[in-house]
């Protein structure tokens, strides 16, 4: 799976690196030094996937994530479709999950190994691609659009629709919830749902998977505070219900 990866890292060394490990895969390769011009490649030539390292000049990481998914979820000049795999030297569990809340889909803390990089690239690209949940019709496999209710996951187009509006989700959301839809009704834990969006990885807080459910509930849900269909089972998870979605914020 060849693809076009933007990195934006202010230590030449370590983008060099990065770069290297990547053209070895077969991918196409672009680095730059800062957050400013991260914001103004993406616009001008959009890649496959962002590697973002969370402190540089000009404009940090957060600061970019914030800028691309358009003040998280969407809105003018906003690229929400791109995955965005963080790098970052900060281990705080907060910090971590704030790149996660503006929109990043995975991030890597400093030190890391090539390898688990790699194994983050391919999981992204694999899952920003829409090459899951594959029916056969015919001789040919194809991935099977997902209803609930008024709401439609198509994996193909990689596209959310409630009630025919189209919802914008990064990549994670986007596979939370066609992990949902595939099984309405039924109750997942964190950690199962984790492992659906991330794969076996140990290195990620099931609290990631919170931060993409509140996230999606302001874009599928009348009232994101009191959520009626991507719901809460106490003590053990979450599930999509079998009721109409429908009805979503306006704008969401």
């Amino acid at each position: 799976m060849c693809a076009f990866v933007l990195v934006a890292e202010d230590d030449e060394k370590q983008a060099e690196l990065v770069r290297r490990y990547l053209e070895r895969e077969g991918h196409t390769v672009a680095v730059v030094h800062d957050g400013r011009a991260a914001i103004d490649e993406v616009r001008r030539r959009p890649p496959d996937l962002l590697v973002l390292d969370v402190m540089m000049p000009r404009v940090d990481g957060l600061g970019v994530t914030r800028v691309l998914r358009g003040g998280n979820g969407g809105g003018s000049g906003s690229v929400v479709g791109i995955p965005i795999l963080m790098l970052t030297a900060r281990t705080t569990e907060d910090d971590l999950l704030l790149g996660l809340d503006l929109g990043a889909d995975d991030y890597l803390t400093k030190p890391y190994s090539p390898r688990e990089l790699m194994a983050r690239v391919r999981t992204l690209l694999r899952r920003s691609q829409g090459t899951h949940h594959p029916v056969v019709e015919g001789a040919e496999a194809v991935p099977r659009v997902l209803r609930v209710g008024g709401l439609s996951v198509d994996p193909v187009r990689h596209e959310v629709t409630v009630d025919g509006r189209l919802v914008e989700c990064t990549p994670g959301e986007f596979e939370l919830l066609a992990a949902l839809a595939a099984e309405p009704e039924r109750v997942f834990t964190r950690p199962q749902l984790l492992d659906r969006i991330h794969g076996s990885s140990g290195y990620i807080s099931v609290r990631t998977v919170d931060v993409h459910i509140l996230n999606l509930r302001k874009k599928i849900e009348v009232d994101p505070r009191r959520p009626r269909h991507l719901v809460t089972v106490f003590g053990v998870g979450y599930k999509l219900t079998g009721a109409a979605v429908g009805a979503a914020r306006h704008g969401a």
